[in-house]
This record gives C-alpha cells, structure tokens and sequence, in this order.
C-alpha cells in the first residue's frame, strides 16, 4: 500500500484531473476522479489525517505543467504526486496545428518527476493518457497519442511507484458497451469513467 499517515497527496493534470474546481478554494477537488478519490482515502483511512489537493487545469499540456510546477507542486510539498497529462499535446496537433513532439513530451515529463524527485523525495503515480475512438475522427488521433503513451510508460518505468494504465482499462471497457458510454467525446469522462478512473487508481496503489 502506497498511502501513509499524514500523507500529503496532491492530482495534477489538464481538464480531466481540474474537472471544474473552484481555483478561489485550494481545497477545493472539482468533481472528477480526484474528488472521488478523495472522498475514498479519507474514507478507507479515517485515522491517517490525509491532506488532498487538486491542482489539474484545464487545456494544459507538459510545458504547461512544466511552467507552474514550482507554484502548484513543489511549493504545496506533497509526500505524493500522481499526474494523468498528455490527451492536450495531442489535441492541439488537431484543433490549432500546434503539435508536440513525443521527444519533447517526455523530455518534460522528466523534467517535471525529476524535480518532484529531487526536491521532495515524494512517491509518484503516473497515470497514462487516454482515448477512446468516438466521434470516428478520434481514431487518426491514435498516429499522435500512441507514442505519447508510450512514453509516459517509459517516464513511468524509470520514476514512478504506481503505473495506471488507463488507455488499456478504457480500451477494455469500451468492448463491453459503446464508447461514447465512458467518454462522449472521446476524451472527457463521465460520471461512471471518473468512478473507473478512481477505481482503477485504488487497484494500482493498492498493489504498489
């Protein structure tokens, strides 16, 4: 089990982490996975006294992250950090002709675990980008995302105490119903992907 007493865990990423919290309340979790996720720690662990922060944004990508870590990672000082980044560096190949590279996509990632590392000497749980082919014009998304995971799996390999392999877990969902039952545009989940997501999070630190 990877959660201790008077762990300090802190959600950072893009939208899918942000899920619409309010940035004018820092304790505030949104209402995705992270909030889920906290609502079961502290539910599973009524004695650890567990701090739980959100700091996901919306839009954001590595260079994104990159820019605030020091702001809204480092400076909070969490014992853990588990990040789910990627989906935005893809996207923006697609909706603005600003693509990132996958070199410079893990290069950050790196970057940003190092620091984590170095500066903090926090436990990491990195959670791999997702996508599901719904609407059809998803499925050439795959040319971009596929290494992108990759990568994230590699950056995970070298770093991370916990790997949620969450693109499979959603690949597998989605052969039992419809795609757009998980995520209606392909990338943003619903109220029962955040409960997958959450789930499959407690399965992964669980196992750690």
């Amino acid at each position: 089990m990877i959660i201790e007493p008077n762990d300090v865990i802190l959600f950072q990423g893009d939208s899918i982490t942000d899920a619409g919290r309010d940035r004018n309340n820092p304790d505030n979790l949104g209402s995705g996975y992270a909030y889920l996720l906290g609502c079961w720690l502290k539910a599973m662990y009524p004695d650890f006294n567990l701090t739980i922060y959100n700091r996901g944004i919306s839009g954001n990508r590595v260079k994104d992250l990159e820019a605030r870590w020091q702001e809204d990672t480092l400076d909070l000082k969490p014992t853990l950090v588990s990040i789910l980044i990627g989906i935005n560096d893809t996207w923006r190949r697609y909706d603005s002709n600003d693509a990132t590279s996958v070199e410079d996509y893990e290069a950050g990632y790196r970057r940003i675990v190092e620091k984590a590392r170095e500066e903090l000497d926090c436990k990491i749980v990195i959670m791999e980008p997702f996508l599901l082919h719904t609407p059809e014009d998803r499925a050439q998304w795959r040319v971009d995302l596929d290494p992108k995971i990759h990568a994230a799996r590699r950056v995970a390999a070298d770093y991370a105490d916990c790997f949620v392999p969450l693109d499979g877990v959603f690949a597998a969902a989605a052969m039992e119903v419809s795609p757009e039952y998980w995520l209606p545009d392909g990338v943003h989940p619903n109220e029962q992907a955040r409960a997958l997501i959450a789930q499959k999070w407690l399965e992964a630190t669980d196992a750690c």
